[in-house]
């Protein structure tokens, strides 16, 4: 994705798949609601101008980002999904408290997405600080919430023309 003062959220139009035949689920966080609802837009966003159809879309909203990997679970037990995309943003505090959450939460999606075959989107943000995250929020790095929709298209197009 992103690295040290590059902007990764630009993409070669022609290479992202229509998103017209996918049914997507996206959930989000709500803790650090003010960078989340900006990868929310962000995403939602790229869906819709790659024909993605909005009432294809299905939104969950979810306490933490520790809640994600449950929500993505349930979200695929209850409904054929063609990708889900997780977002949400863990900013260093001054314990380790955020290097758990970071590590369970990526663990969970990886462990939901084989489990299920079927794409789940680590769209989380790690930073150090909110600066970092308002950076990757929308700011100079771009907003990884548009990489976190670009990626479920691909990978729901791999995973439809092998399946």
């Amino acid at each position: 994705m992103a690295t040290r003062n590059r902007n990764l959220s630009s993409y070669a139009e022609g290479t992202i798949p229509s998103g017209a035949d996918f049914t997507i689920g996206i959930i989000v966080s709500e803790w650090n609601s003010d960078i989340t609802n900006v990868l929310y837009e962000g995403c939602l966003k790229t869906l819709l101008e790659n024909n993605a159809s909005k009432e294809k879309i299905i939104t969950i909203k979810v306490p933490g980002s520790f809640e994600l990997p449950s929500a993505a679970q349930l979200l695929l037990e209850s409904r054929e999904l063609d990708a889900v995309i997780c977002l949400g943003c863990i900013i260093k505090g001054d314990t380790k408290h955020d290097e758990y959450i970071a590590t369970a939460v990526s663990h969970g999606i990886m462990i939901v997405s084989i489990d299920y075959s079927t794409p789940v989107i680590f769209g989380v943000l790690t930073t150090d600080n909110l600066e970092q995250a308002q950076e990757r929020a929308g700011g100079k790095h771009g907003n990884k919430g548009d990489e976190a929709a670009i990626s479920a298209l691909k990978m729901a197009a791999i995973r439809q023309n092998l399946i």
